[in-house]
């Protein structure tokens, strides 16, 4: 993930300004709580495009890989997660790739 698309204007016009400040503050925290620098997640980024791409065809243009928060179901407490947004061009024949 590129971490100056955080700071990058909003795609969509209907959000006020404070609360994509605030989101964009959130994925500050996430980031520094989780210890997860830019660079690390470029990394995890390009192992899981390696494993997939054994699998699939995917749109590397479109993809999206960042950390968030959420909350476990058990306990209702807020954890960090990451997400992949991973568009996907076509399966590979898996009879080619074994």
């Amino acid at each position: 993930m590129d971490i100056f698309k955080l700071f990058s204007s909003p795609k969509s016009s209907g959000s006020g300004t404070s609360n994509v400040a605030k989101e964009r503050l959130k994925l500050v925290l996430v980031h520094d709580r989780t210890n997860c620098s830019p660079h690390f997640l470029d990394m995890v980024k390009d192992d899981i495009l390696k494993v997939i791409s054994d699998y699939m065809e995917i749109d590397e243009a479109g993809l999206e890989i960042k950390l968030t928060k959420t909350k476990r179901d058990y306990d209702d407490a807020t954890i960090p997660a990451l997400v992949a947004n991973i568009p996907i061009k076509k399966m590979k024949d898996r009879s080619l790739v074994d």
